[in-house]
């Protein structure tokens, strides 16, 4: 069995609709796919409709967290949350406030950068975005390519939306053990995303992982194109000696990132495993 169990849809920052995601899926030859994208259910309904035969859908979000870091300070860490009641009352409490922190966000970027001459609009760029979609830095990112300022999403990361200027906007992110917390009293399984993926930023280290795994996270990404083999040995070694589950995934976002789906897989027995821990929900079968 090929399982990717990482891939985001226009549910949150991927291009692929969760219909055309789960399409992609089956073109490629993966036997289950999750679709996972950053503090939302809202794609679980449409890929569901839309699960072609003989592909099985897993049903989770990647939740944007703050974490000791184990060296004195603090840094993002992304949870993947796994067949978890979306209906749970702090799961529906937490989203809420996270997208309406989104887009207040995203509005502040924008208007500052238009402040500066650059073609976009706050008001414009949220009306183009559903309710229920987390608005997030990379629809700025697109709405910057279509406008011809940068020639990919890539270029306008690293160029105007990197943090390190006058644009960049803090938020508020929830604490990864209560994140770990709310998907474990929602029926879920929780497995740190990209957990060494250095060249991101700061990640945690050896030390925290312990420590989230003692307060209930069931695993670990180990196998992640932004993993090198030195990281991918060194979180085999952590999930072998913490006992946590391995997992590995794609991170696909469509034509946002040049990682095809399914260029990462995890074990059957591992899903199996997931499968077994949830009491939220169940994987969905298409017919």
């Amino acid at each position: 069995m090929r399982i990717d169990l990482h891939c985001h849809s226009t549910a949150s920052d991927g291009t692929d609709s969760p219909a055309e995601l789960v399409a992609a899926a089956a073109r490629a030859g993966l036997d289950a796919v999750a679709i996972t994208d950053h503090d939302t259910t809202a794609g679980w309904a449409d890929a569901e409709a839309a699960l072609p035969p003989g592909l099985t859908l897993v049903r989770g979000a990647e939740l944007t967290c703050v974490s000791p870091d184990g060296r004195g300070g603090r840094c993002t860490v992304h949870l993947l949350a796994y067949l978890f009641d979306p209906e749970a009352e702090a799961v529906v409490a937490e989203y809420a406030r996270t997208r309406a922190e989104r887009r207040s966000r995203l509005h502040t970027i924008a208007d500052r950068m238009a402040a500066d001459g650059y073609p976009v609009d706050g008001d414009t760029l949220l009306a183009d975005l559903p309710d229920d979609v987390p608005a997030g830095r990379p629809h700025l990112a697109q709405a910057l390519v279509r406008a011809g300022v940068v020639s990919s999403v890539t270029e306008a990361f690293a160029s105007l939306l990197h943090g390190r200027n006058g644009y960049h906007v803090p938020s508020r992110r929830t604490p990864v053990l209560e994140a770990i917390e709310m998907i474990k009293s929602a029926g879920g399984v929780t497995v740190l995303a990209h957990g060494f993926a250095h060249r991101r930023g700061p990640t945690v280290n050896g030390t925290v992982i312990a420590e989230l795994a003692e307060a209930g996270m069931d695993g670990l990404e180990v196998d992640h194109p932004d993993h090198d083999g030195r990281a991918r040995a060194a979180l085999r070694a952590l999930a072998t000696r913490h006992n946590l589950l391995t997992t590995g995934s794609s991170d696909y976002h469509g034509t946002n990132k040049t990682t095809p789906i399914g260029a990462e897989t995890t074990a059957p027995e591992m899903l199996t495993e997931i499968v077994a821990r949830a009491t939220g929900a169940t994987l969905v079968q298409g017919r």
